[in-house]
C-alpha cells in the first residue's frame, strides 16, 4: 500500500484520509503439474491459483479451442470425462492491469477399447523368426499385454521374446511352436482387460540364414525419465551360438543387457546418453558373417530460464527498454513473447523486438505498452514461463467518461460506468461517502470492480441509495467522478391465487394481490399455460383492477395453470395457480368381451379406466343387447376400481353386445362403445338343399345348391364341402372345399370326358362339418376326337375329283356322338384355302368312301380325313399328296394383230392362264366373215407364240381362232374378226347411256356401243367421278366386263364408259347424268384405334376418322359409337356414341383403378353401323389403394416396442401394385406428430415398431401404398400402450428456501415416468465428499418438496432425486446448492444464435452462452419467441445450468415458411434473470408437405402397327398454376422503377408460395438486357434499382415454390425518368486550317431523355496576346452534331468541351486541337483580271502524303477573316478561274491557296495582291463609241429595238429553263465561326473588325446564354431554299434577311460566293460561256436609250443568272 495522502474531496471543504495503491497485475501463486491421468466418467475439476487486484477474470483454453469466456470462475469443471477431454489446457487471468496465460498441463484419460482386428492366420518357416504383432488396442495408458498359447501363458526366454510394442517373436521356430496364440491387455490404470481374437501360426519346414528380426528404434526421452529401453531381437539356427552385443557410438556397451541382450536398459538418462547405438548378432563358431542394426537415443532437457526480468518495471513514455530473457534446454528452446495473453508480433509492431538470446526491446514507450509481459521458453522436452509488469508513467489519470445519475429496480444490477486514461494504469477506487466498496484491493459483497473501471452492484438493495464516488489515482495524480444512484422497490404479488377445482358450468375467482412501490403504476396481465388470455375478447371472462380474474361458465377448455404477471417499471412478479373442472366421466375405454375360458356359456368382460371427469369415480353401469333386443341393466353397482367383470347364464350361438357407463360425484357419464360377442357353435344339423348337377364342358358339371335351414345351421356357416366320384365304380371320393357360405354353386374341373359322376355336399361352421347331402349324377359334356380316322386313302377320279376312303376310328377315342367325317383337299402352300366335303357317318360298313369334286385341273393337292363330334374337329389324318387328272387348256390370252397388209398380217398370242395339262401344241384357223367353208387351219408347236397369216384377200373380213392344246384335245378357243388391207383403230365410246335401277352400291348402265374399230370388241370399261364432281376431278375405273353377245345393260356404280379392242381402249363416253347412289351403313371400321392410359379412371382412346368416301350417306348424321369392358368379362359391354364425325379421340371415364378394359370402336350413319374395329387392350393407372389392410393387431412386447399384424388389402381394392406398408401411430390424445414406420415390399405383414415412448397408449392404423403413393389407413385405430420400464429423473428442481444451515427443494413428477410413480428417493451430501457418505431418504409418490436441516453453512451440496416404479429406481436428477444468503438472481445469457444449417420448416436450433448464476445454479431456460410482426410467447423447459443450446421443437408449433425472433432468461432459485437480446429474424424452411401435385410421365413411339415401349418414368411437380395479378409499375427515379402486383388466387397456388421471380428487360432488347431479381420472401413488391435513365422496361413476375417456377404475368410496360445524359459518344475535327476548324460530335450513348440541345464550350489552353477568352455556344435541338468555327488564332492550342442536356446537363467529353498547316509548303499565287478571274500557282511541298485538292480562300482587304471561296479543285490544277460575279461589286480581295493530303490542310501560300471586284469596261462601252454608233446606227433604232427586244425576251425565257437543269442557286451563309443556325452566343457585342466576308461572330470571357428559334438562320453548307428569289448579288441576300440586316449593314465591303460542294470546273466553263454572251448584250444595249438600257440590264440579269 502507499502511504496516506491527504485528499480534498469534490463535495465539500473537509479534508480527509483516504489510503490508496497501485493496482497489482495477476500472478500464479501455483504452476500447474505437466500431466495428469484421470479415468473416464470421472469428476475434473481444474484451477487456476492467480492473484492480483479484483477483479480477476479467468478464461479456459483446450488446445486452441476457447471453453469459456472471461468470467470470475477460476474452475473449469468436467462432470464426466471421456476419451475426448484429453489434450492440454491452460488458463488465461487478467485484471485492469493486464492478462497471464498459465503454462499448459495436459489431461490424459484412461479408457480401453476393443481389439480392432478378428481372427487371422500366419505362416512361417523352420528355423525362421515368427514375428506375431500384438492385435491392435485403442488404450491410455498403453495396456500391459500378456501373451497365451493354447490358454497357457507365455514367458520371455531363450527362443522367444516379447518386444516394447508387445510384438511375439518366436526365434528359430520348430515344428511343435504351431499353435494359436492370443493376447490378454489389462489396463492398469482403470482395471480394464480384453482378450483378442486367437492368431494361428503354422510351421513350415525349411532352413534359414540368421537375420535382425527387430531392429532399435530411434527413441527419444526427457531428462528425468527413470530408465529408457532400446531393443533387439535377432534370429539364428542354431540358436544356442547367437551372441548380441551393443555399442554406442561404436563403443562396446557391457551395462544394462538383459533378456538375453534383446534388451538395453539406460537408467535415469541424461543428456551424455544421447548417441548412436548399435545391436550385433553374431553366430559363434561360423563362418556366416554377422549382421547389425542401429538406432539414434535423444535425451531432451526441458527448457531452464538463465536469465528473467523483474517482477515490476517502471519505465517512462518515450524511452526505450530492455526486458530479459534468456533460457537453455536441449535442444535449445524458442522464446516466444507475449502481452497480455497475445502473441507479440514484431512485423505488426516495429517498436518491439525479439533480440538475440530472446530478450524483448521495446523503443518509443507509449501509454499502451503497460501491461503483462510473458516470456515462454518452449522445446520438444516442455515448456516453462516468466512474466514481469511493465509500467509508463508520466501520465496524471483522467477519468474520460464518468459515471451517469441512474434508477434501479430493488434486486436488480446496476452498472455505474468509470473509464479512465493515464499511465501508468490508474487504480480506480469506489466509495460511497466514506466508505469504499471496491477497490484493488477491497471488495465487499454485492460490489464488484469491473475490467474496465466500473462498479457493477448486483443485486441492489434499497439501502443503496445514494451517490458514488469513482476516484483513479496513480503516481502522477487522482481524477474523480460522482453519480446519484436512486432505487425503487420492488414489485411484489402478496396475495397470489389458489389452486381450485369447481363443477363445469359454475363460476371460478383467482385473486392477484399486489403490493408497490408509491410512485410507480402496475399492469395485470393473466396468462394462461404461457399463452397471454384476452380478457376482452371472451366474455365469460372479467378482470377487476386490483387483478381479479372471474371466469364464468366454466369448462374443460379452462382446466389449466393460470399465471398472473404483474409488470411495473418497479419490476415484475408473477404468481401461478392451477384451476380443475370438474364434470361427468366419460365413457369407459376399450371395452372388450371374450367367452371365458373357466365356464361355459360366460363372457369375460374387460376395459380401461376412463376420464373420471377430475372427480373420483363411484361405480359402473353395465348394459347388455341380445340379438340387437333393447337394452337393459345387467349389473348397476360394480367397483370403481375393477376393470374386468363376468357375465354368466348366457345362451349358445347368440350375439350379444355390452355397453359400459361410469358414475363419479357429478353424475353419469356416457356408455362406452358397444362390443360384439357370439356363444360356441356347432355342427350344422342338415344338409344343403335342393341340390342340382348339370354338365357344362367335356370336362367340368356344375353343382348347385341352396344352405341347410337356418334352424340346423348351429352357427354361421363358414362354406361348404363337396366330394365326388366316378359312378359304381370302387374309387375314392374327391373332396373340394368352398370357404364362403354365399357361394353356392361350384364348377368342378378337370373331369374325365363324357363320364358320369356321383356327387355331394355338406355345409360346415366353426364347429365342423354337418351332414352330407342325397348322392346326384351326372355325366361331363363330349369331346373332340383324340385321334384321327386310319387306313386313309385318296386317288384321282378325274381332273377336279378325288375319292377318299377310310376306316372309322375307335369309338373310345371319339369321346362322344359321332357326327361324321370331314374330307380335306389343299394346294401345297396354301393351307389356309382348304376345300372341305362332309361326310354322314356310316354305322354298317367297315370302309367309309367319299368324295371331294370342284378342284383345279391337274393340280397337286394334299388330302387328309377327320372325325368330327358335336363339340369340334379330331385331329387330322396325316396328308397325303397326289394331282387331278389331266385336261383341255383354257383360252390363250393377248390375242392381237400387227404387220397387216393386203394379202397377209401377223397374228400374236400368249399362253392361256389355265393350262390344265402339258401343252402340246397350238391351232390356228382363219376364214372369211361368216364363210366357213373358206376356213383354213394350222397346227404349231407348243413353243409358238406368233403366225403370220397370208394368201388373204384384200380387202376382206376374216375371222381368225387361236386354241391351246394338251394331251386331252383342243382348248378353249379365242377369236377376233380382223379385215385385211385395213388395220384395227381404236374404238370408239358407247352412246345413249341411261341409269336406272339406284341402289345403295349399283346401278343399271344401259349404252350403245360404239364404233369397233375394224376389230371386235373385247370389253367395255365402266369409270366414275366419286364424291363431289367437278371438272378437275379425277375419273377413277369402276367395273370392267368382256364382250357378250348382245350385252346392253350392266350391274355398274357411275358414271362414262369406254370401248377395248385388239388396238387399245377408246376414248370416254359423254359422261351420264350426275346421280347419286341410296345411302347405306359403312363399310369400314374405324383404323388406328390406339388406347392408352389417361388416368386412374379413364383411358384415352384415338382413331382414324373414316374418309368423306366412306361415309355411305349423309355426313351430318356420321358418327361413332365407342364399345368398351373389362377384359375376359362376361359382362354387359358399355357404349357411348360421338356425333362429330371429325372427332379422333374420346376419354373413357369412371373405370375402375389398375384394370384391363377391351374397346371397339364402329363408324354409324342414318341408315345404321358399320363394322366393328379390332379390339384393343388398355388398362387404367395405378392409383392409392381405397381401403387399409386388413384385421390389424398389435400388442406390446417391450416398454419401447410394439409387434403390429394385419392381413393383405382386399383384392378390389388394392388399386394397382403393392409396393409395401406403411404404419402410422401416434400417441393417444396428443398433439404430437403421426409418425410413419415403412415396411418395403407385400411379402411382410409384420413389424415391430421401436424407439416408443414408454408406458404410452398409441393409436395404430396400417396403411398400403402403390407407385403412385398411400392408399387409406386401416379403420377403427388399434390401441396399445407399451410395456412399463423405470421412471426417468424428476424435473423442476428448485430451492425455494435456502438458509445457512438448511434449504426446502421442490420438484415435479418425470416427464417420463414410463409407469406409475410408487415413490421418490432423496440423497444428499457435500460437494467435497464421497457419495458413500450420502444422506438417503424415500418418500411418498405424492411428495413434491423436501426440507434438509444441520447442513454446514457456505458449503456446496449435491441432491439427487429419483423416482420408482414397479421396475425399480430410475435415472436420477442432480443439483447443486449453496448454503448461502447472499443468492442472487442470474445474469442474462448472451444475445441468442440461431446458425442457418440448424433450421428446419418446423424446428430451429438456439445457442447461447450463460451469464453469471448468481451463487445460485441456473435450473432452467425460458425461450420466448415472436412471430414477426406478432407478440412475444413463451416456452419453458428445464435445462442444465452448462447448456448452450436448446432445440426448439414442435411443441412451440413453429410454422413453415415463417420469420421469428428468440430471447432468452435463465431462472435459479432466487428468480429469473433478465431477457437476453433479441436473435436475428430468422426464417423456418417450407414444409416438405404441400399441394403441390407430383406427375410421373412416360413417354413412347407408336405407328399405324401399334405401339412401342415405353421410356422410363419421369417425375415432375406442377408448381404455381397462375401468375401474379395486378402487376402495377411506378416510376421513382432516373435509375428505380417500384413495381408491386397482387399474389395469385388461393386455389391456383399449388403450395406455399416461397417468393418471386422478377425479370425486367429494355423494350425491344430483350435477349441482351434481360436480368433476373429473386425475392426469397413471398412479398408483393420490389424496387429494381441501378436502371438506365428515360428507358422502356417490360418487367414480368413469376412465383415460384419447393416444386419450380410458375407461369410468367404478361410483361408490363414501364419507363424510368428522365436522367442526365452521358457525354456525347465522340468529339472530331476536321477542316483544320490556320484559323477555322469544322468540329463534330457523336450523340450520347445513354441519351436517358429527350435531348433538348448541346452546349460547346472552347477556350485556348494558353492566353492568345495575353487575352484568354472562352466561348460558350449552346446547339438547340437535337442536330445538327457540328460547327464550324471560324475565329481562332494561328498556332494556338484549344480545348473544347461538349456536354448533352435532357433537363439537366451531363457529363463533358474534351479534345485538345492545334490550329495551324498540316504537313505541305505554301504555294505561290499570280492573278490575272478580266471579266473573270483567273489564280494561278505552282504546287509546293506535298509534306507526307500526297496533295488530294486544293481550297481557295478570300477575304476583303480591310483586314477581315478568310473564308473558304473554292474549295475541291482538283489535286492536278495549277490555276483555276471563276466569274467575279460572286464578289461584291466594289470591294477589293485577297485571295490564297492551300493544298489539303490526308494529314489536313497544310500552310497556305501568300497573300495575293488586293484585287477589285469592279470589272473593266470594254472599248464598245467607251462614250466615244457609243456616239460614234449612236450617229451611224440611228436610222436602224426602232428595227434593232424591235428585233432586240424579241430576242431578249425568248433568251430569257431559254436561259431561265436551261439553268435550272444544271445549277444550285446560292442560298444565305450564317455567320461565319458557328454554321448552323440554331445557336446563339452569350455576348451581345459584335465585333466592328468582320466584313462583309464573314458576319461577325459574338464571344465572351463569361457564359450568358439564350435560346432563339430553331427556324432561324441556316448554313449554306447543309441547307437549301428553294423558294429564294434568283438574285445574282451576294448583297441582294443579307439585305432582304433581316436577321443579318445589321451585320451586314456595319460592314462596307465584302464578296458572295458559290456553294463549295456544287461547283465544278465544267460550270466554271459555263459560265465563261455565259458571261461573253451576256457581254455581247450588253454591247447592244449600251448603244440605245434608257429603255434599252433597262433591256440591257434584264440581259445581263439573265445571264447571270444562268
Amino acid at each position: 500500500l502507499a502511504p496516506p495522502c491527504l485528499i480534498k474531496g469534490k463535495f465539500n471543504s473537509k479534508f480527509c484520509y483516504l489510503f490508496f495503491a497501485d493496482d497489482v497485475p495477476p500472478y500464479f501463486k501455483t504452476e500447474p503439474v505437466r500431466s495428469q491421468l484421470h479415468l473416464e466418467r470421472n469428476r475434473l475439476v481444474l484451477t487456476c491459483m492467480a492473484e492480483g487486484s479484483w477483479p480477476l477474470e479467468f478464461k479456459w483454453i483446450h488446445n486452441t479451442t476457447e471453453l469459456t469466456r472471461f468470467s470470475l470462475e477460476y474452475r473449469y469443471l468436467i462432470p464426466s470425462l471421456d476419451r475426448s477431454h484429453a489434450g492440454f489446457y491452460r488458463c488465461i487471468v487478467r485484471n485492469r492491469v493486464g492478462a497471464l496465460l498459465q503454462r499448459r498441463t495436459e489431461v490424459q484419460v484412461a479408457f480401453m477399447g476393443s481389439f480392432e482386428e478378428g481372427e487371422r492366420t500366419q505362416s512361417v518357416s523352420q528355423g525362421e523368426g515368427a514375428v506375431i504383432p500384438a492385435p491392435r488396442i485403442r488404450s491410455f495408458p498403453q495396456p500391459q499385454v500378456t501373451w497365451f498359447r493354447d490358454g497357457r501363458k507365455i514367458p520371455p526366454s531363450s527362443r522367444i521374446a516379447i518386444t516394447l510394442d508387445n510384438t511375439l517373436v518366436i526365434l528359430s521356430t520348430v515344428a511343435p511352436d504351431a499353435g494359436r496364440y492370443y493376447v490378454q491387455a489389462v489396463n492398469d490404470k482403470n482395471g480394464e482387460n480384453k482378450t483378442s481374437q486367437p492368431i494361428t501360426l503354422s510351421v513350415e519346414t525349411d532352413p534359414i540364414a540368421p537375420t535382425i528380426i527387430i531392429p532399435p528404434r530411434n527413441t527419444s526421452v526427457v531428462t528425468g525419465t527413470s530408465e529408457v529401453t532400446m531393443e533387439c531381437v535377432a534370429n539364428a539356427r542354431p540358436l544356442i551360438k547367437l551372441s548380441i552385443s551393443w555399442r554406442k557410438n561404436g563403443v562396446l556397451v557391457t551395462s544394462g543387457l538383459s533378456d538375453f541382450n534383446r534388451r538395453l536398459t539406460i537408467l535415469s538418462p541424461v543428456v551424455s546418453d544421447s548417441g548412436y547405438y548399435e545391436c550385433e548378432a553374431i553366430l559363434r563358431s561360423s563362418s556366416v558373417p554377422s549382421v547389425s542394426a542401429g538406432a539414434y537415443l535423444h535425451v531432451l532437457e526441458p527448457p531452464q530460464f538463465i536469465k528473467e526480468p523483474e517482477k515490476h518495471i517502471t519505465a517512462e513514455m518515450e524511452k526505450v527498454v530492455d526486458i530479459p530473457c534468456q533460457a537453455r534446454g536441449v535442444p535449445q528452446p524458442d522464446i516466444v513473447w507475449y502481452k497480455d495473453a497475445l502473441p507479440i508480433d514484431p512485423v505488426k509492431t516495429p517498436r518491439y523486438r525479439v533480440l538475440v538470446g530472446g530478450s524483448l526491446q521495446v523503443n518509443g514507450l507509449l501509454p499502451d505498452d503497460t501491461g503483462m509481459f510473458q516470456c515462454f521458453a518452449r522445446n520438444l522436452a516442455g515448456e516453462v514461463q516468466t512474466n514481469t509488469y511493465l509500467a509508463v508513467t508520466s501520465i496524471a489519470p483522467n477519468i474520460t467518461a464518468g459515471p451517469s445519475d441512474s434508477t434501479v429496480i430493488d434486486g436488480m444490477s446496476v452498472i455505474l460506468h468509470c473509464e479512465t486514461s493515464g499511465a501508468p494504469r490508474p487504480a480506480i477506487t469506489w466509495q460511497k461517502g466514506e466508505r469504499v466498496l471496491a477497490s484493488g484491493s477491497v471488495q465487499l459483497p454485492r460490489f464488484t470492480l469491473l475490467e474496465s473501471g466500473s462498479l457493477l452492484i448486483s443485486p441492489s438493495h434499497i439501502s443503496d441509495a445514494g451517490t458514488y464516488t469513482c476516484m483513479a489515482s496513480n503516481s502522477r495524480g487522482i481524477d474523480e467522478a460522482s453519480a446519484d444512484l436512486v432505487v425503487w422497490a420492488r414489485t411484489r404479488i402478496t396475495t397470489p391465487p389458489q389452486d381450485q377445482s369447481v363443477i363445469k358450468g359454475t363460476k371460478a375467482i383467482m385473486t392477484c394481490g399486489v403490493t408497490h412501490d408509491p410512485s410507480v403504476t402496475v399492469r395485470h396481465v393473466w396468462e394462461k399455460e404461457g399463452t397471454v388470455i384476452n380478457v376482452q375478447s371472451i366474455p365469460r371472462m372479467r378482470l377487476d383492477a386490483d387483478g381479479t380474474l372471474h371466469i364464468s361458465q366454466t369448462w374443460s377448455g379452462d382446466i389449466g395453470t393460470y399465471t398472473c404477471r404483474v409488470t411495473s417499471v418497479g419490476g415484475n412478479d408473477s404468481r401461478s395457480a392451477h384451476l380443475r373442472v370438474r364434470q361427468l366421466p366419460h365413457a369407459p375405454e376399450n371395452p372388450t368381451a371374450m367367452l371365458s375360458t373357466s365356464e361355459k356359456r360366460a363372457i369375460d368382460l374387460a376395459w380401461a379406466k376412463p376420464f373420471d371427469g377430475n372427480s373420483p369415480l363411484i361405480r359402473y353401469i353395465l348394459e347388455v343387447s341380445e340379438n340387437n333386443a333393447p337394452w337393459a341393466i345387467l349389473l348397476a353397482n360394480i367397483e370403481p376400481e375393477s376393470t374386468a367383470v363376468t357375465v354368466n347364464g348366457l345362451i349358445p350361438a347368440r350375439s350379444y353386445q355390452f355397453r359400459l357407463c361410469a358414475v363419479n360425484d357429478v353424475g353419469k357419464g356416457q356408455f362406452s362403445k358397444e362390443t360384439d360377442v357370439s356363444l360356441p357353435e356347432e355342427s350344422p344339423s342338415a344338409p344343403p338343399q335342393n341340390v342340382i348337377a348339370s354338365g357344362r364342358t367335356n370336362q367340368s358339371i356344375m353343382i348347385q345348391w341352396q344352405p341347410p335351414p337356418e334352424s340346423h345351421q348351429n352357427g354361421i356357416l363358414r362354406g361348404y364341402t363337396i366330394r365326388y366320384r366316378l359312378t359304381g365304380l370302387p374309387v375314392d371320393y374327391q373332396i373340394k372345399n368352398i370357404s364362403s357360405p354365399d357361394v353356392t354353386n361350384l364348377l368342378l374341373e378337370d373331369l374325365i370326358i363324357w363320364t358320369n359322376y356321383e356327387i355331394e355336399v355338406a355345409a360346415y361352421n366353426g364347429a365342423g362339418l354337418g351332414v352330407f347331402s342325397h348322392k346326384v349324377t351326372e355325366w361331363t359334356l363330349q369331346g373332340v376326337p383324340t385321334i384321327a380316322p386310319s387306313n386313309v386313302q385318296a386317288e384321282a377320279v378325274n381332273s377336279t375329283t378325288i375319292r377318299f376312303t377310310w376306316t372309322a376310328p375307335n369309338p373310345q377315342f371319339i369321346n362322344g356322338i359321332n357326327q361324321g367325317y370331314k374330307l380335306l383337299a389343299w394346294e401345297p402352300g396354301k393351307e389356309e384355302q382348304v376345300t372341305m366335303v362332309t361326310v354322314r357317318p356310316n354305322f354298317q360298313d367297315s370302309i367309309h368312301v367319299g368324295y371331294v369334286t370342284g378342284l383345279k385341273k391337274f393340280t397337286e393337292y394334299y388330302t387328309s380325313v377327320l372325325c368330327f363330334t358335336t363339340p369340334g374337329d379330331g385331329p387330322r389324318s396325316p396328308p397325303k399328296a397326289l394331282r387331278t387328272h389331266e385336261d383341255t387348256p383354257g383360252a390363250v390370252g393377248h390375242l392381237s394383230f400387227t404387220e397387216i397388209l393386203d394379202t397377209s398380217l401377223k397374228v400374236s398370242w400368249s399362253e392361256p392362264g389355265e393350262k390344265n395339262g402339258v401343252l402340246t401344241g397350238y391351232r390356228i384357223s382363219w376364214e372369211e366373215y361368216n364363210r366357213t367353208n373358206t376356213r383354213v387351219t394350222h397346227y404349231l408347236p407348243n413353243v409358238t407364240l406368233e403366225y403370220r397369216v397370208t394368201g388373204l384377200t384384200a380387202l376382206t373380213t376374216y375371222t381368225i381362232e387361236v386354241a391351246a392344246m394338251t394331251s386331252k384335245g383342243q382348248g378353249q378357243l379365242s377369236s377376233s374378226t380382223i379385215s385385211s388391207g385395213v388395220p384395227p383403230e381404236l374404238p370408239g365410246p358407247p352412246t345413249n347411256m341411261a341409269i336406272s335401277n339406284i341402289g345403295p352400291r349399283s346401278v343399271t348402265l344401259q349404252f350403245k356401243p360404239g364404233y369397233d374399230g375394224k376389230t371386235s370388241i373385247s370389253r367395255w370399261q365402266v369409270e366414275a367421278q366419286v364424291g363431289v364432281v367437278g371438272e378437275t376431278e379425277d375419273w377413277v375405273m369402276v367395273h370392267q366386263v368382256s364382250n357378250e353377245p348382245e350385252a346392253r345393260s350392266l350391274e355398274v356404280a357411275w358414271f362414262r364408259m369406254r370401248q377395248v379392242n385388239i388396238v387399245g381402249t377408246s376414248p370416254p363416253s359423254q359422261p351420264s347424268r350426275r346421280i347419286q347412289t341410296l345411302p347405306a351403313p359403312p363399310d369400314m371400321a374405324p383404323a388406328n384405334v390406339t388406347l392408352r392410359t389417361a388416368s386412374e379412371t379413364s383411358l384415352w382412346l384415338r382413331w382414324m376418322p373414316l374418309p368423306e368416301w366412306e361415309y355411305n350417306g349423309n355426313a351430318e348424321q356420321v358418327g361413332y359409337r365407342v364399345q368398351y369392358s373389362r377384359a375376359g368379362s362376361q359382362g354387359r359391354a358399355l357404349t357411348h356414341v360421338i356425333a362429330d364425325r371429325l372427332e379422333r379421340e374420346f376419354t373413357i371415364e369412371d373405370l375402375e383403378e389398375w384394370t384391363e378394359y377391351e374397346v371397339r370402336v364402329q363408324a354409324v350413319n342414318g341408315i345404321g353401323m358399320g363394322p366393328w374395329s379390332q379390339p384393343v387392350r388398355g388398362r387404367t393407372r395405378e392409383s392409392v389403394p381405397s381401403c387399409g389392410p386388413t384385421n390389424v393387431s398389435a400388442f406390446a412386447t417391450t416398454s419401447s416396442s410394439i409387434l403390429v399384424r394385419w392381413f393383405e388389402v382386399p383384392e378390389p381394392d388394392r388399386n394397382g401394385l403393392i409396393l409395401g406398408y406403411k404404419v402410422v401411430y401416434k400417441e393417444k390424445d396428443s398433439d404430437s406428430a403421426v409418425h410413419f414406420w415403412t415396411v418395403e415390399g407385400n411379402a411382410t405383414h409384420s413389424v415391430q415398431l421401436t424407439g416408443l415412448g414408454k408406458y404410452v397408449l398409441y393409436e395404430i392404423q396400417v396403411l398400403a401404398f402403390t407407385r403412385i403413393g398411400d392408399g387409406r389407413p386401416s379403420s377403427p385405430h388399434i390401441l396399445e400402450r407399451t410395456l412399463d420400464d423405470v421412471p426417468g429423473p424428476p424435473v423442476g428442481i428448485l430451492f425455494p428456501e435456502v438458509r445457512t444451515t438448511s434449504v426446502r427443494l421442490i420438484w415435479q413428477s418425470p416427464s417420463q415416468p414410463n409407469g406409475i410413480i410408487l415413490a421418490y428417493q432423496i440423497t444428499y451430501h457435500l460437494n467435497s465428499t464421497n457419495s458413500n457418505t450420502a444422506t438417503v431418504d424415500v418418500l411418498s409418490p405424492s411428495a413434491r418438496q423436501y426440507t434438509v436441516t444441520n447442513l454446514k453453512p457456505e458449503s456446496i451440496y449435491v441432491f439427487r432425486i429419483t423416482a420408482q416404479t414397479r421396475k425399480g429406481w430410475g435415472e436420477a436428477a442432480e443439483a447443486l446448492v449453496v448454503t448461502t444468503e447472499k443468492r442472487a438472481r442470474p445474469q442474462p445469457t448472451s444475445r441468442p444464435v440461431v446458425p442457418q444449417k440448424d433450421v428446419q420448416a418446423r424446428q430451429v436450433l438456439l445457442s447461447w452462452e450463460p451469464g453469471s448464476d448468481g451463487l445460485s445454479p441456473v435450473r432452467y431456460y425460458t425461450v420466448q419467441l415472436r412471430e414477426l410482426p406478432e407478440s412475444l410467447r413463451s416456452y419453458c423447459r428445464s435445462l442444465s445450468s452448462r447448456l448452450m443450446c436448446f432445440p426448439v421443437l414442435p411443441p412451440l408449433r413453429l410454422k413453415p415458411f415463417t420469420s421469428y425472433q428468440f430471447r432468452v432468461k435463465a431462472t435459479n432459485d432466487i428468480g429469473d434473470s433478465e431477457y437476453s437480446e433479441e436473435s436475428e429474424a430468422i426464417t423456418t424452411l417450407q414444409d416438405g408437405k404441400s399441394d403441390i401435385i407430383a406427375y410421373e410421365i412416360r413417354m413412347s413411339v407408336y405407328n399405324a402397327v401399334g405401339e412401342g415401349p415405353t421410356s422410363s418414368p419421369q417425375e415432375v411437380f406442377v408448381g404455381e398454376a397462375a401468375p401474379p395479378q395486378n402487376v402495377a409499375i411506378q416510376s421513382a427515379t432516373a435509375t428505380q422503377l417500384d413495381v408491386t402486383w397482387d399474389p395469385p388466387p388461393v386455389d391456383a397456388q399449388n403450395g406455399d408460395i416461397q417468393g418471386y421471380k422478377v425479370y425486367f428487360w429494355e423494350f425491344q432488347r430483350k435477349n441482351e438486357t434481360e436480368r433476373l431479381r429473386t425475392l426469397f420472401m413471398p412479398e408483393g413488391g420490389v424496387k429494381l434499382k441501378n436502371l438506365t435513365g428515360y428507358t422502356t422496361y417490360m418487367i414480368s413476375v413469376a412465383p415460384f415454390n419447393a416444386a419450380g417456377d410458375g407461369p410468367r404475368s404478361p410483361p408490363t410496360r414501364g419507363r424510368t425518368q428522365q436522367a442526365a445524359p452521358s457525354a456525347p459518344s465522340f468529339i472530331h475535327f476536321s477542316e483544320l486550317t490556320t484559323t477555322s476548324v469544322n468540329v463534330s460530335w457523336g450523340e450520347p450513348t445513354f441519351p436517358n431523355g429527350i435531348i433538348e440541345g448541346y452546349r460547346l464550350v472552347y477556350e485556348p489552353c494558353m492566353p492568345v496576346d495575353g487575352v484568354s477568352k472562352t466561348v460558350t455556344v449552346d446547339v438547340k435541338g437535337s442536330g445538327p452534331l457540328w460547327l464550324k468555327l471560324r475565329d481562332l488564332a494561328d498556332g494556338a492550342t484549344y480545348n473544347f468541351r461538349i456536354r448533352a442536356k435532357t433537363f439537366i446537363y451531363g457529363p463533358e467529353v474534351e479534345a485538345n486541337i492545334t490550329t495551324g498547316p498540316g504537313e505541305g509548303s505554301s504555294h505561290d499565287v499570280c492573278l490575272r483580271e478580266f471579266k473573270s478571274l483567273t489564280i494561278h500557282w505552282t504546287a509546293g511541298d506535298p509534306g507526307r502524303a500526297p496533295i488530294t485538292r486544293y481550297v481557295i480562300e478570300a477575304r476583303p482587304s480591310d483586314e477581315g477573316l478568310w473564308d473558304i471561296l473554292i474549295k475541291d479543285i482538283p489535286k492536278e490544277a495549277t490555276l483555276h478561274t471563276f466569274n467575279m460575279d460572286i464578289l461584291k461589286q466594289g470591294v477589293s480581295y485577297d485571295f490564297r491557296v492551300i493544298g489539303v493530303n490526308d494529314y489536313g490542310y497544310g500552310s497556305p501560300s501568300l497573300p495575293s495582291p488586293s484585287i477589285s471586284a469592279q470589272k473593266v469596261a470594254p472599248f464598245y462601252e467607251e462614250w466615244w463609241f457609243l456616239v460614234v454608233v449612236a450617229l451611224v446606227g440611228l436610222i436602224f433604232i426602232l428595227l434593232l429595238v424591235f428585233i432586240l427586244i424579241i430576242r431578249g425576251q425568248s433568251k430569257k425565257y431559254a436561259k431561265k429553263s436551261e439553268s435550272g437543269e444544271f445549277y444550285l442557286y446560292p442560298v444565305p451563309r450564317s455567320p461565319p465561326r458557328p454554321s448552323p443556325g440554331s445557336l446563339h452566343y452569350s455576348d451581345e457585342d459584335v465585333s466592328t473588325k468582320y466584313n462583309d466576308l464573314i458576319p461577325a461572330e459574338s464571344s465572351s470571357l463569361t457564359e450568358k446564354p439564350s435560346e432563339i428559334s430553331d427556324s432561324q438562320g441556316s448554313d449554306s453548307e447543309y441547307e437549301v431554299d428553294p423558294n429564294r428569289q434568283k438574285t445574282h448579288s451576294f448583297v441582294n441576300h443579307y439585305i432582304s434577311d433581316p436577321t443579318y440586316y445589321n451585320s451586314w449593314r456595319r460592314q462596307q465591303k465584302g464578296i458572295s460566293r458559290a456553294q463549295a460542294y456544287s461547283y465544278t470546273e465544267s460550270e466554271s466553263a459555263l459560265h465563261n460561256m455565259q458571261s461573253t454572251q451576256s457581254n455581247h448584250l450588253r454591247f447592244l444595249s449600251f448603244s440605245f436609250s434608257l429603255i434599252s438600257y433597262y433591256f440591257s440590264f434584264s440581259l445581263d440579269t439573265c445571264g447571270t443568272t444562268l
